[in-house]
């Protein structure tokens, strides 16, 4: 027996979502809106988004600018990611 939809969609099926992760592009914008939200009010940037990726907690950043919800849609492990890439390219370490 075959189950349908109102629509004629298959309902033996399981619908499939994946959320994209953040291009690293995406990231870098992020942690520079962020950092300048976190600067704007006052706060050591570096500091407070330590805070986050080594706790999760997202109240380390402040809602000024959307800042919390922006960091909050890219995963910790992408961030160190993003952040050791950068650090590496600065030192002239990779080729």
């Amino acid at each position: 027996m075959e189950y349908k939809s109102k629509n004629g969609k298959d309902l033996e099926s399981t619908q499939f979502f994946q959320v994209q992760p953040e291009s690293a592009n995406g990231v870098k914008k992020i942690l520079a809106v962020v950092y300048q939200a976190l600067s704007e009010k006052g706060y050591d940037p570096v500091n407070q988004i330590v805070g986050y990726i080594m706790s999760g907690d997202p109240t380390y950043v402040t809602n000024y600018k959307g800042a919390r919800s922006l960091i909050m849609k890219v995963e910790r492990d992408e961030l160190v990611e993003e952040i050791m890439r950068s650090y590496i390219r600065a030192n002239h370490w990779s080729e």
